[in-house]
């Protein structure tokens, strides 16, 4: 009885610096949704500058993946991941890349399809979002191994992509009927859909998540990199889309690209009594997280007596 007193009080504690990161995460989701709003009221009471609040809620969903990319690395980097913080990222992550990208694209050009077309449009991507997240957290929680690769399209991308997309409409449309003429409204229903679909696939996506302090890279490897995101921050407006689509496109070739050359692109130069250590790491956390299953069991069957 002591000792289960005692997991339940470890269980409890929480790791600072990454849910603070997570924290972001949310409250940039949250203030997505608020500009979202504004930029609504602002488009019906045909106030200008409608667009560059749309624009400003396309910004706190991209700083929100910036810091959902960041608390993961801080929490593996220092070895603070918990289940507390896996749930705590989930529920910001359906916030900030399921909610808002969903409100973003109805209010800009989903609402103008007929017979509420729109609204299911939006709900199926925001459910879909939703279950994979709850998947995504089934399958971390029944198997411990390699955390390299994800199955399905990861929806912190999704909406990446989506926002991406947006962002360059928004560009290029400048004006309600502008808008209502373009093709970008069906390219963003068809996404939309797609995506859903996406991130329930069988396709494996890289999660990079081995890259941390200690990555080495080739000079060829990290010169590229360094241009993409050059290339990136000088034309965000639409090397955003390009980023995010190569990614997504990246699923389907990657079944033909030969191992030596896909471990090239996904895995840093590590060296081999680093990766053994690794490997040492997993294995004892699969133990552990055996024997506490075992525990639970035992525990369960006394009370069932």
């Amino acid at each position: 009885m002591a000792m289960n007193e005692w997991d339940a009080k470890k269980e409890e504690k929480i790791y600072l610096l990454p849910n603070l990161l997570t924290a972001g995460n949310l409250i940039c989701g949250f203030l997505a949704i608020l500009k979202i709003l504004e930029g609504s009221i602002l488009r019906d009471s045909d106030t200008a500058g409608w667009i560059h609040t749309y624009e400003n809620s396309l910004d706190f969903i991209l700083a929100a993946f910036v810091f959902d990319v960041l608390d993961g690395r801080l929490a593996r980097f220092g070895g603070k991941e918990s289940m507390f913080g896996r749930e705590f990222d989930s529920l910001a992550d359906l916030i900030s890349f399921g909610v808002a990208p969903a409100l973003l694209v109805f209010e800009i050009v989903l609402y103008q399809f007929p017979h509420k077309i729109g609204w299911i449009v939006a709900s199926i991507y925001l459910v879909c979002g939703a279950l994979r997240l709850a998947r995504f957290n089934v399958l971390s929680t029944q198997y411990k191994g390699s955390n390299l690769e994800f199955t399905g399209f990861p929806i912190p991308a999704a909406a990446g992509l989506v926002c991406s997309i947006t962002l360059l409409m928004l560009y290029f449309y400048e004006t309600d009927r502008e808008l209502e003429k373009g093709w970008g409204k069906y390219i963003l229903v068809v996404l939309l859909l797609f995506l859903s679909i996406m991130m329930f696939s069988k396709n494996l996506y890289p999660s990079f998540k081995g890259i941390t302090w200690k990555t080495k890279w080739t000079v060829p490897k990290f010169l590229f990199v360094v241009c993409i995101l050059g290339l990136t921050i000088v034309y965000y407006k639409w090397m955003l889309a390009v980023d995010f689509l190569g990614y997504l496109l990246y699923g389907f070739f990657r079944p033909f690209i030969s191992k030596p050359l896909r471990k090239a692109i996904e895995e840093e130069e590590g060296d081999e009594e680093e990766e053994g250590e690794r490997e040492g790491e997993e294995k004892e956390e699969g133990k552990n997280n055996h024997l506490k299953i075992i525990q639970k069991k035992e525990n369960s069957d006394r009370i069932s007596l």
